[in-house]
C-alpha cells in the first residue's frame, strides 16, 4: 500500500517504507471541532524500534490534551510498547491495541496486559491461524476478521467460533469484521456479502446468522 501511494504521489509516502516522522501533523486533533476516533498511524506503527521515544511522548502528549478524541494505537511490537509504557501517561481517551493474528505471537497479549493502558483490545486480524488459549482477563475489546486481497489465506469458522465464545465466557466485547473473501464465508446466503447492504464487508460479516459489532464501553474522563 504505501508504495501504491508512494507512485500516486501522496506526499506522506513519498520515502515508501522508510521511517518517516510527521510532525506537523500533531496539531491537527487541536483544530478538529467535533469528536473523533482516530486509528493512529494505520499504515504504519507508533512502537516500531526507529521511532524515537520522545517523538512517542510528544503523539501521547496531543492525545493527553484532547480528551474529546478517542485514539486506537495498534502494534505488533508489543514488547518495546511494555518496556515504554511506563514512560508515558496513560488518559481514558487512548485505546491501547495488539496484533494476534496467529498463537504463536500470542506472547503480545500479556505484554499488553503489563501496560497502564486504560482499555485494551486485541486485533485478532487477519487471523490466518487459530489462536487457542487465549487469555482475555484485563482485555477490554477483541476484534477478528479474515484476510482480504488476491492472495489472501483462508479462515476458518471454527476459529471465529472459538474466539467468539471465549469472549462471551468472560464477558469481553466481541467484533466481527469481515471473512475477507466470499468463498472463506461458511454461509452462502450472507446477505452482508453485498455492497448494498448497510452492514457490508469483505467476504460478508454474518456469524452463525447475526452480525457482531460490540465495542467496550467508554470511560468516562
Amino acid at each position: 500500500m504505501a508504495k501504491r501511494l508512494k507512485s500516486m504521489g501522496v506526499k506522506q509516502y513519498e520515502n515508501g517504507f522508510n521511517l518517516t516522522l510527521a510532525p506537523q501533523m500533531l496539531n491537527h486533533p487541536y483544530k478538529w471541532k467535533s469528536p473523533k476516533t482516530v486509528f493512529v498511524n494505520s499504515m504504519s506503527d507508533l512502537f516500531h524500534e526507529l521511532v524515537p521515544l520522545e517523538y512517542i511522548q510528544k503523539v501521547f502528549e496531543v492525545m493527553n490534551n484532547t480528551p474529546q478524541h478517542t485514539y486506537q494505537i495498534l502494534t505488533k511490537r508489543s514488547e518495546r510498547l511494555k518496556e515504554l509504557s511506563k514512560h508515558l501517561k496513560w488518559t481514558n481517551n487512548i485505546w491501547m491495541g495488539v496484533s494476534v493474528e496467529e498463537e504463536k505471537v500470542s506472547f503480545r497479549i500479556k505484554d499488553l496486559i503489563n501496560t497502564p493502558a486504560k482499555v485494551k483490545f486485541l486485533s485478532i486480524e487477519p487471523l490466518i491461524n487459530p489462536v487457542y488459549n487465549l487469555y482475555l482477563d484485563n482485555i477490554d475489546w477483541v476484534i477478528v476478521g479474515g484476510e482480504s486481497g488476491p492472495k489472501a489465506r483462508p479462515i476458518e469458522k471454527e476459529w471465529i467460533t472459538y474466539v467468539h465464545k471465549e469472549c462471551k465466557k468472560k464477558k469481553v466485547p466481541f467484533f466481527f469484521k469481515q471473512w475477507g473473501k466470499p468463498e472463506f464465508n461458511s454461509n452462502p446466503f450472507d446477505p452482508t456479502k453485498v455492497k448494498e447492504h448497510p452492514m457490508y464487508a469483505k467476504g460478508g460479516c454474518e456469524l452463525d446468522g447475526k452480525v457482531y459489532r460490540q465495542m467496550p464501553v467508554l470511560i468516562s474522563t
